[in-house]
């Protein structure tokens, strides 16, 4: 079978959130489809490791920011590439709370208030199923697909991601060898790593890696 024909598949990009007992979670998603447009039902696919996957079937609800394309990529590698369970994804960006549910404000377009109406098994995800009953526009900045965020960006899928592919990391071996703290690449090269390098992986800057021995 040949796989590589589902990267011809359109994908947006977007940021779930949710919260069950003063616990914030959230990720980023790339599978939001609408499914009905009268009282409208939308659908999200979560990997069921996802710890926000976890919040969302406590609180049976959630919000979904649409990220434009002048979002800062670190937000989009905090909500990637870390895990709610072990890091406030919300403190260093600006958000609002929205029925007890932060939502990231800067570097979206808006956002869809859900409740969860039906969740079905797909193996290693959830299809959760859920009305929309809020929404809120905040600017008609262009939204950012999936195409943009590999391109532009050179971001790269999460391992929990349904669009995730294997990364092997460099197969040079040399004298400097480098870490990314937020998804765990390493590079090996002869030389310093240079101020403007981005992580192959998830897209961080050079900020975020550090020398081991």
């Amino acid at each position: 079978m040949e796989t590589k024909i589902l990267r011809n598949i359109s994908y947006g990009v977007y940021l779930v959130s949710s919260n069950d007992n003063d616990i914030d979670a959230g990720c980023v998603i790339n599978t939001l489809t609408q499914i009905t447009s009268e009282g409208p039902l939308v659908s999200i696919s979560l990997n069921k490791e996802n710890y926000t996957s976890e919040i969302i079937k406590k609180s049976r609800k959630f919000i979904v920011a649409i990220i434009n394309e002048k979002i800062n990529p670190n937000i989009i590698s905090t909500f990637g590439f870390t895990s709610s369970k072990d890091t406030d994804k919300f403190k260093d960006y600006n958000y609002e709370v929205v029925d007890n549910i932060k939502v990231i404000n800067e570097g979206t377009c808006g956002y869809l208030v859900c409740e969860v109406e039906n969740i079905v098994d797909a193996k290693t995800h959830d299809i959760i199923i859920a009305r929309v009953i809020d929404t809120k526009k905040y600017n008609d900045e262009v939204e950012m697909t999936y195409r943009y965020y590999h391109e532009v960006i050179k971001g790269r899928a999460p391992k929990k991601a349904p669009t995730y592919e294997e990364v092997e990391e460099s197969k040079t071996t040399g004298k400097y060898k480098y870490v990314c703290d937020l998804c765990g690449y390493i590079i090996e090269t002869d030389e310093e790593l240079p101020a403007d390098f981005v992580c192959p992986l998830c897209g961080a800057d050079r900020t975020h890696f550090t020398k081991v021995d």
